[in-house]
């Protein structure tokens, strides 16, 4: 597992030179670059752009992990529903450009006020994120599903989602949301998406509320390998959020590596 960045919130205000530099000085492997933040990784670049920031990233010390969009696929409108689709393909088109390896997509809730059944949204959602896959998979891209929105976080629902999809491409970026904890534990709600977890999104590892040590324990258990990427708050002492990051993340790959010599 390699320990990474999401641009939001903490580096939301900073160009791709401070991004690197702040990444490689507290390290931390890699970044997901989040769509409408300062460094301006946006689908508008020219194609002289997109290969500026290939550069950056590919002869730099940082990888790129990701992108991260805000497109969601759960609208009532069928405009809107394709104007997100093809705005996805986009993304992912400007990822293969940029040397990224996937990108976030996600859902914001359901339609349930307006008198929509569950399940069809969720089949409208897994529907629109199969289309994507598909297309971002001829790119070599992946299409990362992040665990969100108002009832759309609930792992159960991400997995009627996916199996909507229904495409091997449709992954998931893991998010670490409080109602994942039942009784304590995450281990439930997890194995429900373990197959398809392609990034995950760590809270404050010191957080109580959420096991972030199970966390880990579970991924390495399957075998990840992929990116776990600090997702915190901005803060006037960026540095030093990022040390004491860094700091847990090792302490607890210390003890999970005392677990196994056991």
């Amino acid at each position: 597992m390699k320990l990474g960045l999401v641009t939001y919130n903490l580096a939301k205000d900073w160009d791709l030179d401070k991004i690197v530099e702040m990444c490689e000085g507290h390290g931390f492997a890699g970044v997901e670059l989040r769509t409408t933040h300062a460094h301006g990784v946006e689908l508008d670049l020219t194609d002289a752009q997109r290969r500026e920031v290939r550069r950056k990233f590919e002869e730099g010390p940082v990888e790129l992990a990701g992108l991260g969009s805000a497109f969601e696929y759960h609208m009532t409108d069928p405009d809107e529903v394709r104007r997100n689709i093809e705005g996805t393909k986009r993304y992912a088109q400007l990822a293969a450009d940029v040397g990224a390896p996937g990108v976030k997509v996600r859902p914001n809730g359901l339609n349930l006020d307006e008198g929509v059944p569950e399940e069809t949204t969720l089949r409208q959602i897994g529907l629109a994120l199969g289309e994507c896959a598909e297309h971002a998979a001829a790119l070599g891209i992946e299409v990362r599903l992040e665990v969100h929105g108002p009832l759309t976080s609930e792992p159960a629902r991400i997995r009627k989602i996916l199996d909507h999809a229904n495409h091997p491409n449709a992954l998931v970026c893991w998010n670490c949301n409080a109602g994942e904890v039942v009784d304590g534990s995450i281990r439930g709600n997890f194995e429900l998406l373990a197959d398809r977890i392609a990034l995950v999104h760590m809270r404050d590892l010191c957080a109580a509320a959420y096991p972030s040590l199970e966390l880990l324990r579970l991924l390495r258990e399957r075998g990840y390998e992929g990116y776990c990427l600090a997702e915190v708050p901005e803060s006037d002492q960026p540095g030093r959020i990022m040390d004491y990051s860094r700091s847990l993340w090792d302490a607890y790959h210390r003890i999970l590596d005392l677990e196994a010599a056991c």
